[in-house]
């Protein structure tokens, strides 16, 4: 049996519906017997992401603190500790949404000096549907210029371009999208994706084991451009734990995210994703907030109970400070006199300047990528 395992990096901007793509296809994989390890990242710790994914009976590994570029080395470590723990035969890793130039800053140096323990994938990135069409229209989706850079940026230098959430478009309406972006970025293997229907992804994971198209752009990046784009969104993560006799949690998550929202509205912030994962034991809801109060959505349904844990994830265009005064206000306001919230970790933050530990300026061609 080979000692090699495939690592397939999926990216795409905040709010694409990376962790839910990440969870079916996990899914899917072990269906098929294969064995599956995750890595997730972020810039602070308490993800929703690695709880989320942790439900799937897998391996996963979290890089907090910084991207996976500016990390390189944890980055990797965290790859050939999962390859190890779990044996896997593929790992998925989930870069930062704000990231970009992975070309050059991974999957360079994956394909140098990992080719021995690593089959290195194409880079795959995620686009949500209804950002991806505003944009390739010439509009900004709700984000500030710089973030937009960044969404187009993650886009141009992809190997395969997943438009995820197919399912909130008819056929129609997917087709021209698909027909648009296979137009603007030629070069690109483009599918439709859809985590909820299943559509795709099994596709996308059989494409990935015979594609030669690895990491083949390398990027002029305006990192100055670049890092103003991470910036103007405020960081939050935090988990507290909810006390309240025989409550519905349920009504709790709804009240908290609409209350929320609509706090979006009007303050008419850009909204990179809002996150929550409220946990009872092994029954959970997850609810995500990608822009206006349009975008919100919410899966999943607990029992009452007096006890649970909510753990929030939000990036929006406005300063950590009023961020976390923003969020500690709306779940203050939802807990109300009836349920006591304990804060377990908390952290807000301004991503800083991207420092990748590697960029290369030029593709490398490893003997299991070169045609």
């Amino acid at each position: 049996m080979k000692d090699t395992t495939r690592l397939i990096l999926a990216g795409g901007f905040l709010g694409a519906g990376k962790t839910t793509l990440l969870f079916k296809a996990t899914q899917l994989l072990m269906e098929d017997g294969k064995r599956v390890g995750l890595v997730t990242n972020d810039q602070a710790s308490e993800l929703v992401d690695t709880s989320f994914l942790l439900r799937t009976q897998v391996n996963v590994a979290e890089v907090s603190g910084s991207c996976f570029c500016c990390n390189f080395k944890g980055f990797t470590d965290s790859v050939l500790q999962v390859k190890q723990e779990a044996r896997a035969d593929i790992i998925i890793a989930e870069p930062v949404g704000s990231c970009t130039d992975l070309s050059a800053t991974l999957m360079q140096p994956l394909k140098e000096n990992f080719n021995k323990d690593l089959v290195i994938s194409p880079l795959s990135v995620l686009a949500d549907p209804l950002r991806l069409a505003d944009i390739l229209d010439g509009g900004t989706a709700g984000l500030h210029p710089s973030a937009v850079y960044i969404f187009k940026k993650q886009l141009e230098e992809s190997d395969f371009i997943l438009i995820s959430k197919a399912d909130l478009l008819d056929k129609k309406e997917l087709d021209a999208l698909k027909e648009k972006v296979e137009a603007t970025y030629p070069f690109a293997t483009v599918l439709a994706v859809s985590s909820k229907t299943g559509e795709g992804i099994k596709e996308w994971l059989k494409l990935l084991e015979t594609s030669t198209s690895i990491g083949q752009r390398i990027l002029e990046i305006d990192y100055d451009t670049y890092a103003e784009g991470e910036a103007v969104l405020g960081w939050l993560n935090g988990t507290v734990t909810l006390k309240g006799v025989k409550t519905n949690w349920n009504k709790f998550v709804t009240d908290f995210l609409n209350d929320l929202a609509t706090q979006i509205d009007k303050m008419q912030l850009g909204v990179g994703h809002i996150k929550v994962l409220l946990e009872i034991e092994q029954e959970y809801i997850t609810g995500n907030i990608t822009g206006s109060s349009e975008t919100l959505s919410i899966r999943g349904e607990v029992g009452n109970s007096d006890f649970a844990q909510l753990t929030i994830n939000a990036r929006a265009e406005i300063t950590p400070e009023i961020l976390d005064e923003l969020i500690k206000k709306v779940l203050k306001r939802t807990a109300g006199d009836n349920i006591d919230v304990k804060t377990k970790a908390w952290k807000f933050l301004k991503p800083g300047y991207p420092k990748p530990t590697h960029r290369y300026k030029n593709v490398i061609y490893p003997c299991n990528d070169k045609s």
